[in-house]
């Protein structure tokens, strides 16, 4: 079987871990790290996945997770700026934690909050917490995404990038069946130049895109 191109820059890619159920391959461009189509899961098969998170609003572990997405928008933004939770899934936790600081915020999920108007619409900032990993077009996703923020407007991102810390086949986080797209650093600073980002932070818990 030829080595499927990359979702996210089209380039061709290298086989990088073949392991029972966890066949991933590596892009020779943007160097990302990806499984192949004929290994997702249906679309309600994944949905499934994702109802069995207890993403409880009130957990406090939870709010401590995505905590750093919801203390860079208190620092960066005012109440007044507009928001979007891209991918805020069974339990919006993002939003619940910025209203209550009297912020304004919708949700958008793909199988829990589908609401296509939202997407026609600008904002000051993105957040996308533990989603970016499940893009099946990752390019075509990162387009849409750009194509949200207001001028100077910002994307906050967390996910697990790959980043050598450990051998890939011992990486918990390939084990999820629906992270079918991995990041390096050097596939964000990919993603920075193609889609004409003016910024990039890359924390440890934290990616700030800047438009």
């Amino acid at each position: 079987m030829n080595s499927p191109t990359c979702p996210l820059c089209n380039s061709a890619a290298t086989l990088f871990c073949d392991k029972p159920k966890h066949l991933f391959y590596k892009c020779d461009t943007c160097y990302g790290i990806f499984r192949p189509k004929h290994t997702f899961l249906t679309a309600v098969e994944e949905k499934a996945h994702y109802e069995k998170h207890n993403n409880d609003v009130f957990d406090e572990r939870y709010q401590n997770f995505v905590s750093p997405i919801v203390n860079a928008v208190l620092q960066d933004f005012s109440p007044e700026a507009k928001g979007l939770d891209f991918g805020s899934g069974t339990g919006p936790v993002i939003a619940k934690m910025l209203m209550d600081k009297g912020y304004q915020v919708q949700n958008y999920d793909l199988f829990f909050a589908n609401d296509v108007s939202l997407l026609n619409q600008k904002y000051d900032y993105v957040s996308c917490c533990e989603v970016m990993e499940h893009f099946h077009q990752p390019y075509k996703e990162f387009e849409l995404l750009k194509s949200l923020l207001l001028p100077k407007g910002k994307l906050y991102c967390k996910t697990e990038v790959f980043n050598n810390q450990k051998p890939f086949e011992n990486w918990y986080y390939k084990d999820d069946f629906t992270h079918v797209f991995i990041y390096q650093p050097k596939t964000l600073e990919w993603i920075k130049s193609e889609f004409h980002f003016s910024n990039l932070i890359i924390k440890e818990k934290l990616i700030v895109f800047e438009k």
